[in-house]
């Protein structure tokens, strides 16, 4: 089993001081930078939009995954993408053409993810997973931080590790919701690649001892 890559959501930082946070973020040994994407719509919140990506951009040199929780993602795509997004993930619910906004985010150069709710079983995916990046499965029913992590989600990743390998396809399997010390050893025992943690990495007094227990 690979240690995982840990990216932070910023969903859980104090939003007057985005840009420490993005740094924070890099000097303490994660990976990724998480950004979630919310437009009140698709789920019952609203966080940011591209121009939060753009001002973010210059505070971390690490990869930036910008999480779209909305309807109609396509119109926000390319404007996320020219903001440095570096991964774009979007939710099969959100969309009928899902094969189309892989395409679109690859075609602006960017690594396309798409993302599941709990609701929504794996086979729902199948079609779809040679041409994908990353698949991120929700471990909570999205919307807000905080929540605790629905465990039966994980077998979702088991079958994904499954497929991937039966399949030979190399897409990430990334997990975000109710991941902290106590979740984390269950969600990479899974097969977990990309374990993302907001309210934990941001309540944590010793960032850089979280991030080295997260990763196990």
């Amino acid at each position: 089993m690979t240690t995982p890559l840990i990216a932070p959501s910023i969903l859980s930082a104090d939003f007057s001081k985005m840009g420490e946070a993005v740094s924070e973020i890099q000097t303490s040994g994660a990976d990724w930078v998480h950004i979630d994407v919310m437009d009140g719509v698709f789920v019952p919140n609203l966080t940011f939009g591209p121009k939060m990506v753009s001002d973010l951009r210059p505070h971390a040199a690490l990869p930036f995954d910008v999480h779209l929780m909305i309807e109609k993602p396509d119109q926000l795509i390319p404007a996320f993408a020219e903001a440095g997004a570096d991964y774009i993930t979007f939710h099969l619910e959100a969309v009928v053409h899902a094969h189309r906004t892989v395409q679109m985010i690859r075609n602006l150069g960017k690594k396309p993810g798409i993302s599941i709710v709990p609701s929504t079983p794996v086979s729902f995916l199948e079609e779809l997973l040679p041409f994908i990046d990353q698949i991120l499965i929700m471990t909570v029913n999205p919307g807000f931080g905080g929540q605790s992590l629905i465990e039966t989600c994980l077998d979702k990743i088991r079958t994904l590790v499954a497929i991937r390998q039966e399949r030979r396809l190399s897409f990430l399997i990334a997990a975000d919701g109710g991941i902290n010390v106590q979740t984390a050893p269950a969600v990479r025992n899974a097969g977990t690649d990309v374990l993302i943690a907001g309210s934990a990495f941001f309540s944590a007094r010793d960032k850089k001892q979280l991030i080295q227990e997260l990763k196990g």
